[in-house]
């Protein structure tokens, strides 16, 4: 089976009954990518126990595989730019299972982390590849629907695989938890090799019009405005624990479901704003960003009553992740012409926003204690809508369809 991007669908010939499996296939993939990510936090002391190394030590699990996603994923892309798209997904995948299964069965810290680096590298570039995808599955006016399909494996990721993959590795071992997770990167490698339909290119952008397209001055705009967007997320979600525990007065085991809740309004968040963006997708992003800016900021007066801190902190997570699928479609609609490295780049762009918004946020906590969070979280939204309206601004006047969101019109 077979596509033509420029028509965005399949011809009348194809079972359109597969689409539905096809981006299922991509979601899996993206589930694991993300149980992958997240996993580790909850078994440090697991992993430091096991490999004989302290807790900062096994916490640069974490920070490495930052790392290998916001300079692999750009790196990764340069190097494969040429190769059709679903056999470099295979490829991805195939790199993914073996950064696991090494992981599984790594004797040392050294090693552990080498694995997890070469993890990473699949990470964004995965992402990457696999949104623009599964935009071109489907009919243009139901792109970023379909790009916060495989978007969601992320967030569902972490309301059930992270806590599940937990429960896993404090049973059986965190090894058993990395090898879970490869046998869900064999499942959907399967699934890619058998349902994603090859996409017809016909013609393949050359290296100097990928990076054209990344340093085009609209898209690094986009990709500060979605950075802006994770710092916000990450100035208050890294130290929401102990804000619900000091300030609101919550009990350990209390913040877990309260989490949760959380989770589900990521999921909620990030399907509906896969669908605003196909209605009306710059003006939708700016209304989102404003409304998560407002939310935050209701922090300072709902945190000192639970009832009313589990409401806001369930609608933060609906209008946090509404975000996410208008900042990938917008990369794709402005470099539109060679998408592969922009669009794998944004989750450099990305990780790196939430890198500086935990740093940031620890600075804020030094200096003017934790209720002073949802304030910077709340600036740092006004900021990336500041981002937002002036990239709407830079193409509101050429292109009606950019808006829409039809990623094959000029930006």
């Amino acid at each position: 089976m077979k596509i033509n991007p420029a028509k965005g669908h399949t011809s009348p010939s194809q079972p359109k009954e597969r689409f539905p499996l096809s981006l299922l296939c991509l979601t899996l993939g993206a589930f694991a990518i993300g149980m992958t990510e997240f996993i580790i936090m909850g078994l440090l002391p697991n992993v430091a126990h096991d490999l004989g190394v302290t807790i900062p030590q096994a916490g640069q699990l974490i920070t490495s595989y930052a790392l290998g996603v916001a300079i692999g994923a750009p790196i990764l892309t340069i190097f494969t730019h040429r190769l059709p798209q679903k056999q470099l997904l295979v490829i991805l995948m195939c790199i993914f299972i073996f950064g696991n299964a090494v992981s599984v069965i790594a004797p040392t810290y050294t090693l552990l982390i080498i694995a997890r680096i070469l993890t990473a590298f699949a990470h964004g570039t995965f992402l990457g590849v696999g949104t623009i995808i599964a935009a071109r599955l489907v009919r243009p006016e139901k792109r970023a629907g379909a790009v916060s399909v495989v978007l969601a494996g992320l967030t569902v990721a972490n309301i059930i695989g992270v806590p599940f993959g937990t429960f896993i590795g404090q049973q059986l071992g965190w090894r058993a938890s990395f090898g879970a997770i490869t046998v869900l990167g064999i499942v959907s490698l399967f699934g890619i090799i058998r349902f994603i339909p090859e996409i017809v290119q016909e013609q393949t952008a050359n290296l100097r019009e990928q990076v054209r397209g990344l340093v085009n001055p609209k898209v690094l705009l986009i990709l500060l405005t979605g950075a802006l967007g994770c710092g916000s997320l990450f100035s208050l979600f890294t130290y929401i624990t102990p804000m619900l525990e000091n300030i609101t007065g919550f009990a350990e085991h209390h913040v877990t479901w309260i989490l949760v809740l959380f989770g589900v309004g990521v999921t909620i968040g990030n399907i509906a704003g896969g669908k605003l963006a196909d209605w009306k997708l710059m003006p939708s992003l700016m209304v989102n960003f404003g409304v998560l800016a407002l939310i935050i900021s209701m922090f300072t007066l709902t945190l000192h009553n639970p009832l009313l801190t589990i409401i806001n902190i369930f609608l933060w997570g609906i209008a946090a992740f509404g975000i996410m699928p208008g900042i990938q479609l917008r990369i794709m609609n402005l470099a539109h012409k060679a998408p592969l490295l922009a669009t794998t780049s944004s989750h450099s762009a990305l990780n790196l926003g939430n890198a500086a918004g935990a740093y940031l946020g620890g600075v804020a906590i030094n200096s003017f204690g934790l209720s002073s969070i949802p304030w910077l979280a709340a600036v740092l939204a006004v900021l990336a809508l500041a981002g937002a309206w002036l990239s709407y601004l830079s193409t509101s006047g050429r292109a009606g369809a950019v808006v829409s969101g039809d990623i094959t019109a000029a930006p």
